[in-house]
């Protein structure tokens, strides 16, 4: 078999995406008067507690809910200023000089004597420093002074963006380039923002009129800006909650392109494992079975021959599930519901070893085979995947939501339910997976299993749009990305784990406006999300349409791909 990447079009892709292409549409009145290592914009987050102190918390909301969205931000006042600081090595004092006073900046200098870096953030048109007891020499102290000339809710946020490198800082002589996502309000975007708006509505509150799913959440991101971030009706139809941006959703198959193939990428990428080895050369277990000689590449391409899926749920004995937790059934696939210990490696994974193969090459879509490169993973990192990914790039990259196992993370309240199990767990889903064999998996797959907010895929999407970079650090070589998410199959439109553009006539997949550069991945559940190089465009759509139980009317009022179609004809409109 032949696998070979088409190379005119990742020749075209190249001179597409070049690195980052990100559009600053305002002017950034933010001025940096002092940058030590240059420490703005901020990189690795991990590498960061963040406290943000202010004399007054009402009068910055705007400034600290911008922070917010780039990363964990905790807030305080000058009271007990000592304690509350002590274990945070990033500090952002913040305030207007009218506001602020000496005793407040002599805690502050204290805070850089203990070997915190220290931001201090003015706003205002006040340059009198001295009235803080501050001179030059008190100012160099601080890893960096920024300011604002006003202070107004513009202001906050554009202090915050410049904070993160959400904008880029123009203004004096020490400047800084975009290198995150910025949320802003976009009146010169050059977009018809108002007109694609009340076009989305129209769609979103017929699909939610009809019960093609209870709510759903809209992103899209142009040339590194937020165009639009809505969300759309209710957890449920009982009506007890509104969706709100930040809500945490099951992304189903998306886990495929966001959990496992970065962790894949990674490794291949550092020459952990090698695409064309075999199953076999990787997992002792496959060494005797019909799957020894099959290729990863052939296993991500899902041209292995491997069966769609095994319903395992389907084959629970008397005994394997009870209702309530004990020493032999600690394995939660809800929140009732509890499967004997080490069902997975004792039955689950030595049956998808013993499935049925078919002829390699052809394009059969299965679960299996991200099942399959989990293990791969896990057996050559010696970590479990959803610490792995932790690691390498949700917490680095600011990933706040996205992971496994969010009821261990997060309440339940910010957590979309999806389908009223009455077969299998025989309640409401709400933050343990909806795929049944992932649940039985220990709510870790391959395949499924992944929950996190619309932001937390944007910054994902951008990073890939990025060629590899977000936030000032490289996570993947640009060949790596290419490699990975242009097509690489000469039987189907598939890349490695990405799923793409499909060229075929008629077919409109992902939408009808898309074109060949477009990949990405839909779930199960109603999401999707779809980066497009050529326009510098990401589209998200999440929702819950397996609620209360599985309907297709999502896909029969083809919801995601009108939006989509919506958004792909405003961006025309303005060139």
């Amino acid at each position: 078999m032949i696998r070979t990447i088409n190379l005119t079009f990742l020749f075209l892709l190249l001179v597409m995406t070049g690195f980052t292409q990100y559009k600053q549409n305002q002017t950034n009145l933010t001025e940096l008067l002092n940058n030590q290592g240059n420490i703005l914009p901020f990189t690795r987050l991990d590498e960061r507690k963040i406290a943000v102190i202010t004399d007054n918390e009402s009068r910055y909301t705007d400034f600290i809910q911008h922070l917010k969205r780039y990363g964990e931000v905790a807030c305080f006042g000058f009271e007990q200023y000592d304690e509350h600081t002590k274990y945070f090595n990033t500090l952002i004092i913040a305030g207007d000089i009218s506001h602020l006073a000496p005793q407040h900046m002599a805690m502050a200098l204290q805070s850089a004597v203990n070997n915190k870096d220290v931001i201090l953030a003015l706003f205002g048109s006040n340059r009198d420093y001295t009235q803080l007891g501050l001179n030059t020499q008190n100012l160099s102290r601080f890893a960096s002074v920024i300011r604002h000339p006003e202070n107004n809710q513009n202001a906050q946020q554009q202090m915050a963006m410049s904070i993160f490198g959400g904008m880029a800082i123009t203004q004096g002589a020490l400047k800084t380039e975009q290198t995150r996502l910025q949320y802003s309000q976009q009146e010169q975007s050059g977009l018809d923002l108002d007109n694609m708006t009340r076009l989305i509505d129209a769609v979103a509150e017929d699909a939610i009129r009809q019960e093609a799913t209870p709510g759903m959440m809209v992103m899209a991101i142009k040339d590194g800006q937020v165009i639009f971030e809505k969300a759309y009706g209710y957890h449920t139809y009982l009506k007890k909650q509104h969706n709100s941006i930040d809500d945490i959703y099951d992304l189903a198959s998306i886990s495929k392109i966001a959990g496992t193939t970065p962790v894949i990428m990674h490794l291949q990428e550092r020459q952990v494992i090698d695409l064309d080895s075999t199953m076999g050369h990787y997992l002792w277990q496959a060494k005797q079975t019909n799957k020894a000689d099959i290729t990863l590449r052939t296993v991500l391409l899902h041209e292995a021959g491997f069966i769609p899926f095994i319903p395992f749920y389907r084959h629970l004995k008397p005994g394997d599930l009870q209702h309530v937790s004990s020493e032999s059934h600690q394995v939660q696939v809800a929140q009732n519901a509890f499967l004997r210990n080490h069902y997975y490696r004792d039955v689950m994974w030595p049956e998808m070893l013993r499935s049925p193969v078919k002829p390699i090459g052809n394009y059969v879509y299965s679960d299996i085979s991200m099942y399959v490169m989990k293990e791969v993973a896990e057996h050559e990192t010696a970590k479990p995947m959803e610490e792995f990914i932790q690691e390498i790039l949700y917490r680095p990259i600011g990933m706040k939501t996205a992971g496994y196992l969010p009821r261990k993370r997060f309440d339940q309240t910010r957590i979309v339910p999806t389908q009223n199990d009455t077969v299998f767990r025989k309640e409401l889903l709400q933050g343990f997976v909806h795929d049944e064999g992932a649940a039985m998996a220990g709510g870790v797959a391959g395949h499924a299993g992944l929950f996190a907010s619309a932001n937390d895929l944007a910054i994902y999407g951008q990073m890939l749009l990025n060629r590899g970079a977000y936030g000032g650090v490289r996570y993947f070589e640009p060949h790596t990305v290419d490699l990975f998410t242009s097509r690489q199959s000469e039987s189907s439109h598939r890349g490695l784990g990405f799923d793409r553009y499909n060229p075929r006539p008629g077919a409109d997949y992902p939408s009808k406006l898309a074109n060949e550069s477009v990949y990405g991945h839909t779930g199960y559940t109603g999401t999707c999300i779809w980066i497009d190089p050529a326009n510098q465009f990401i589209y998200i759509f999440l929702s819950n349409r397996v609620h209360p139980q599985v309907s297709t009317k999502i896909y029969d009022l083809n919801v995601r791909s009108r939006i989509q179609d919506i958004i792909y004809e405003t961006i025309a409109n303005s060139k």
